[in-house]
């Protein structure tokens, strides 16, 4: 699956922007790089495992996707 750039909603609803994605130099593993959209004191950018930003998270016995793209 393509994961196209722009703004995405977590689960936990914060918003990111994805940059983009990358591979892994190593191993050519796929990988999510986005920038939280809010003051984050740990870091302005993340990276994530494009299967982990894919997949679905349980909330209240219902399963939602971990982040969802809005624009």
């Amino acid at each position: 699956m393509i994961i196209k750039p722009g703004l995405y909603l977590h689960y936990k609803n914060k918003k990111y922007r994805v940059l983009g994605t990358g591979k892994d130099s190593d191993t050519f593993e796929e990988f999510v790089i986005y920038e939280a959209r809010y003051n984050n004191p740990k870091s302005k950018l993340w990276v994530k495992k494009k299967t982990s930003f894919l997949e679905e998270v349980e909330i209240n016995g219902k399963k939602v996707p971990r982040f969802k793209f809005i624009s």
